[in-house]
């Protein structure tokens, strides 16, 4: 027969720990080995049994002090039957998991209720409130949220005694499972109610006002409590989740709280300076002062009029990327002018043209170096070298 393992290593405490150590070890430990969560791993759930019976006897003071004095010798099936402490170990075991793996008795709490909300960029700028209808379940009117016909009752459940779990092993050895003849209520409806079909509950569509913050962001969530499925049996109601969706703008792109656009311009406007008008979220342009010179793709930054920053109360700035726009379609003057304003060009060049210009002429000459001899040339010394040998 195998040796059994220390139970204060099993739980990987040491004898000197406090109850709260040894709880906190027990919830770890069974969390990890639990059988739901490790389906058909034999050797997990060898470890969960481990755990449990550590656990049930270093829990007790009594117990504990017995161990710590005999060892697994002073621990017999007599001292640790069924009815020593077992229905605790049940009850922390059940409270554990009963809201992550369905098991457990008592009353359990309602689903929660997840909503998505669409806005558009206009919306998640200002903000303010807006009404959504809720699917959820909600308390049976006939029969009160129980389940049974009015005027019959609800009986414990025979095989689990009303605990809503059942034990299965011996000795030591013990699992814990959601009773499945009352699903884990601990109570079970001879007569069901014929408005709800014995459930409890109805499904409705609920009016709610959803609060909106100003600056949201897409794929921001917001939790409002107590107004998910209500819960079978009266326990406590669940929350809504409500997400934040906002669509793409077709004029502003948003980079946190910045807001960008683009703007164009004219020739004119681009080489001479002009003052422009930017449209914003908040429905009021403001003047944009564009300088004699502005080159397409430039970016000036108008503070404080992006987007809001929640809890905050700080603004984001509004970016505007010029676009100087080539004119199209010209009358017989405006092409005159132009034609005039290009052979200026070509006399007067800036440096900056000057400089790309003669980029150019490199990139078609190779870059000669000083006395280098272009091919054209070398070709026509050729040339001449071949008539002088006839």
């Amino acid at each position: 027969m195998p040796t059994k393992r220390c139970y204060y290593e099993v739980l990987g405490i040491t004898r000197t720990s406090d109850d709260g150590s040894v709880k906190a070890a027990y919830r770890k430990l069974v969390l990890q080995y639990h059988p739901d969560r490790n389906a058909h791993d034999p050797e997990t759930e060898v470890k969960f049994k481990e755990v449990q019976e550590a656990y049930e006897v270093l829990r007790e003071p009594g117990k504990r002090q017995r161990y710590d004095r005999y060892g697994h010798a002073g621990m017999s099936d007599g001292a640790m039957g069924p009815g020593d402490g077992g229905d605790a170990m049940s009850d922390m075991v059940s409270d554990f998991f009963g809201g992550i793996f369905g098991g457990g008795g008592g009353k359990r709490g309602g689903r929660d209720v997840r909503v998505e909300i669409t806005l558009d960029l206009e919306e998640a700028y200002r903000g303010g409130r807006k009404s959504v209808n809720i699917p959820r379940k909600e308390k049976c009117g006939d029969c009160s949220g129980s389940g049974a016909k009015p005027g019959t009752k609800i009986v414990k459940c025979k095989q689990c005694g009303g605990q809503g779990v059942i034990l299965q092993g011996q000795g030591f050895f013990r699992i814990q499972r959601t009773c499945p003849y009352c699903s884990g209520r601990g109570q079970t409806i001879p007569d069901p109610c014929r408005s709800c079909q014995g459930v409890g509950q109805k499904e409705v569509s609920v009016p709610l006002e959803i609060n909106i913050p100003a600056g949201v962001e897409n794929g921001m969530r917001s939790r409002v409590q107590g107004y998910g499925e209500s819960a079978a049996g009266g326990g406590a109601a669940g929350d809504l989740h409500v997400f934040f969706h906002v669509l793409d703008h077709p004029f502003f792109q948003r980079d946190g709280r910045d807001l960008a656009c683009e703007v164009p311009i004219t020739f004119s406007q681009g080489a001479l300076g002009a003052e422009v008008l930017v449209p914003t979220l908040a429905g009021k342009p403001v003047p944009l002062r564009v300088t004699p010179g502005q080159q397409s793709g430039d970016q000036i930054r108008i503070p404080s009029w992006g987007m809001p920053e929640i809890g905050s109360g700080r603004v984001g700035d509004l970016i505007v990327v010029i676009r100087v726009e080539t004119p199209r379609n010209l009358t017989k003057r405006q092409e005159e002018l132009f034609r005039e304003l290009a052979g200026m060009e070509e006399t007067e060049v800036s440096p900056q043209r000057k400089s790309f210009l003669d980029r150019i002429k490199d990139f078609f000459t190779g870059g000669e170096a000083e006395g280098a001899t272009p091919a054209s040339a070398d070709a026509e010394k050729d040339k001449k070298k071949q008539r002088g040998a006839k």
